[in-house]
């Protein structure tokens, strides 16, 4: 009897762990082979040559648009992976302006507040298997968007590069505040941005750290996410009548 018991779970066995090999296996598969995130938010491609921006130079009042995006890209480490994933989410509910005036030849952004609602990101990113809905959950929990919901970016006043004026893109630092979960922070905008006519596109990114303003890394079991966070936008914006 003992022998027969020992032959019967010999094989059991095997089975057993060919089954977790192949749980492993297809484990692997799913959140390492079939990820996907998307690029990083820039300027749409521009005309084939500058034209002049506007009779002003591209001085004026300018109001973000319909099309315009704000999100975020944080790193996450799947459990028993080596490879990284960035998981990105975006909103298109974006609101503010930009003002940018002239004096003698330099132009200079005075100022430039920008609104993104928080309820509405949505991740972007794909992780077979799972649903990234999910995350979009956890997240909106972290940011106590009932609380606090909307994210603001208060620029200061800057002088822009040498080129704005005829439509050419040029590239900026953008110090300003941003204010997340009711915590105000100094930050740096790395900022694109091109004049084209009565319309214009400012893309760029802000490197910070989501602990500077209270929030902690979500870690949901099988996942961990690093604190470093990329806030990235692209705004279209349109000239003041």
């Amino acid at each position: 009897m003992m022998c027969m018991s020992r032959k019967l779970w010999i094989p059991i066995g095997a089975v057993a762990v060919l089954a977790l090999i192949g749980a492993g296996g297809a484990y692997a598969y799913f959140f390492s082979g079939l990820r996907t995130s998307p690029s990083s938010l820039a300027l749409s491609s521009p005309s084939a040559s500058p034209s002049a921006a506007s009779s002003a130079g591209g001085a004026g009042t300018w109001q973000i648009t319909t099309g315009s995006l704000v999100g975020y890209r944080v790193t996450e480490q799947f459990v028993g992976q080596s490879s990284t994933h960035e998981a990105v989410a975006r909103t298109s509910d974006v609101s503010g302006q930009v003002t940018i005036t002239k004096t003698g030849t330099t132009y200079v952004m005075t100022s430039a507040k920008v609104t993104a609602q928080l309820a509405s990101l949505a991740s972007v990113d794909q992780v077979a298997g799972y649903n990234v809905t999910n995350r979009d959950r956890i997240v909106s929990q972290s940011l106590g968007v009932s609380a606090y919901p909307t994210a603001v970016f208060q620029a200061q006043s800057v002088t822009l590069p040498a080129g704005v004026e005829t439509g050419q893109t040029v590239t900026v630092s953008v110090p300003g505040q941003l204010t997340i979960r009711g915590v105000t922070k100094d930050v740096t905008a790395t900022v694109q941005l091109r004049v084209s006519g009565t319309t214009a596109q400012i893309a760029g990114s802000i490197s910070t750290n989501m602990t500077d303003f209270g929030i902690s890394p979500p870690s949901i079991g099988f996942t961990t996410v690093q604190p470093a966070t990329t806030i990235e936008f692209s705004l279209n914006l349109a000239a003041s009548a």
